[in-house]
């Protein structure tokens, strides 16, 4: 009987990670952001300096102080992640679930996704 209870619970708990996350389609992103919401760029600082999508924070996923980073932030805000192709953010929107971020949108696809639709980008 208490296995049976483990497993329920740990199926419960796994469905409430993974809800937080909503991936979404980064050509369909219209990039209005309000005062709740806010757009990362995980890639690396100089993939940044590239080419990124206006307003996004460049917090690079790979580095070592990521979680002490994105700790700041507020927890209740809509996060938007990308990354070059939709691996990091994927990975970068595990570990927010895993810090208590409410609501995060992985945006499939990446930078890359979104430069072949023709969609603006900053470039440094």
């Amino acid at each position: 009987m208490n296995k049976s209870i483990f497993i329920v619970f740990l199926l419960m708990a796994t469905q409430f990670t993974f809800s937080q996350v909503q991936d979404e389609d980064i050509t369909e992103f219209k990039n209005e952001l309000s005062e709740n919401d806010m757009l990362l760029d995980v890639r690396t600082p100089k993939e940044y300096r590239e080419g990124y999508i206006e307003n996004a924070i460049n917090i690079d996923v790979k580095s070592d102080d990521f979680v002490e980073k994105v700790s700041a932030l507020d927890k209740n805000a809509n996060i938007y992640l990308y990354c070059k192709a939709g691996g990091r953010s994927a990975k970068a929107s595990e570990k927010l679930a895993a810090l208590g971020f409410k609501n995060i949108h992985n945006l499939d696809g990446g930078f890359d996704a979104w430069v072949n639709a023709g969609k603006q980008f900053v470039k440094e």
